[in-house]
C-alpha cells in the first residue's frame, strides 16, 4: 500500500466533510489580519508567540512555506499580513480551500500538491519561515522531511513545528472513552498499519480514515538537530476539554521553533 497516496485521499475526504482543520476562517478574521490583528496555532489551542516571527504583525518581505496546513486558515492570514506564501499540502481539497479563500480576499498565493518528504518543487535557500502544524503523525519517516526543510530555508530561516505526544498511542482508546481506564496495549513506536488490531485496522481502512504513526521525541526533536537546526523555543499544549479522557494526564502536543544556523 502507498501510505502517502492513501492518506492524501483520506484527507481529501475529511476535508470535504469539514473537520475543524478544514473549515476556512471567517472573512472578518482574515480582513482583520490586514491591519495587523492576527494569530495562528501550531497545536490545538496555544497561540504561537508573536516573538517567534521574524516580523510581527507585518510580514511584508517574508516568504513562508505553509507545510501541510491547507484548509483556508493560516495561509490566508499570512497572506493578509503581507507575506509571500507557498501552501504545500498532500490534500488537493485542502489546497483548493486555501486558493479559494485567498482569491475571495484578493490575496495571491502559490499552491503545490505533494509529499512533505519531497520539496523539490521549491528552490534551495528560498524560504524565510516554514510553518508546519501537527502533521508528521501521517508520515512514515521524518528524516527526509527535516532534510528538505533545511535545504529550502535560508541560513537564519526558521522552522515552526507542531507535534503529537507519542505517548498518545500507548493506550486502548476505545476502553479509555468507555470506562476511563488507562490500559496500555501498544509498544512504541506505533504504526496503524503494523500495530493496530486487525479488525480495527480493517474498519479504519473501510472508513478511509487516515493512517497514523507515533514518532519518538528523539526522532521529532533530535532529528531536527541532526538535520542542522538549532531548537530555540518550545512549548506544550493540550486538547480542548472533553476531547479525550487523556486530558489532564499529560500534555498531548508540543511545538518547536528551530533555526537553520548554517548552510
Amino acid at each position: 500500500m502507498n501510505i502517502t497516496e492513501y492518506n492524501r485521499n483520506a484527507w481529501n475526504l475529511q476535508s470535504l466533510e469539514g473537520c475543524r482543520w478544514s473549515t476556512p476562517y471567517p472573512d472578518e478574521v482574515i480582513e482583520r489580519a490586514r491591519s495587523g490583528d492576527w494569530s495562528v496555532i501550531l497545536t490545538p489551542n496555544k497561540v504561537v508567540p508573536a516573538s517567534w516571527f521574524p516580523a510581527f504583525p507585518d510580514l511584508t518581505g517574508v516568504t513562508i512555506l505553509a507545510l501541510a496546513c491547507g484548509g483556508g486558515q493560516q495561509v490566508p492570514l499570512f497572506a493578509a499580513a503581507g507575506a509571500t506564501v507557498i501552501s504545500f499540502d498532500a490534500s488537493d481539497v485542502q489546497l483548493e480551500k486555501d486558493g479559494e479563500t485567498c482569491a475571495r480576499h484578493g490575496l495571491a498565493i502559490e499552491t503545490i500538491q505533494g509529499d512533505m518528504a519531497d520539496l523539490s518543487a521549491i528552490a534551495s535557500g528560498s524560504i524565510d519561515l516554514i510553518f508546519n502544524p501537527v502533521s508528521n503523525v501521517f508520515a512514515e519517516h521524518l528524516a527526509p522531511i527535516w532534510s528538505e526543510c533545511h535545504r529550502v530555508l535560508k541560513v537564519g530561516g526558521q522552522l515552526f513545528c507542531g507535534f503529537m505526544n507519542p505517548c498518545f498511542f500507548l493506550f486502548d482508546h476505545e476502553v479509555l472513552e468507555e470506562t476511563g481506564e488507562l490500559r496500555v496495549i501498544n509498544a512504541l513506536p506505533y504504526a496503524d498499519i503494523e500495530s493496530a488490531n486487525a479488525g480495527l485496522l480493517e474498519e479504519q481502512l473501510e472508513a478511509q480514515l487516515s493512517l497514523e504513526y507515533s514518532h519518538s521525541w528523539e526522532i521529532q526533536l533530535g532529528g531536527q538537530c541532526e538535520a542542522g537546526f538549532a531548537i530555540t523555543a518550545f512549548y506544550e499544549d493540550d486538547w480542548d476539554e472533553d476531547s479525550t479522557r487523556l486530558q489532564g494526564w499529560m500534555p498531548m502536543y508540543a511545538a518547536t521553533r528551530a533555526v537553520k544556523w548554517q548552510a
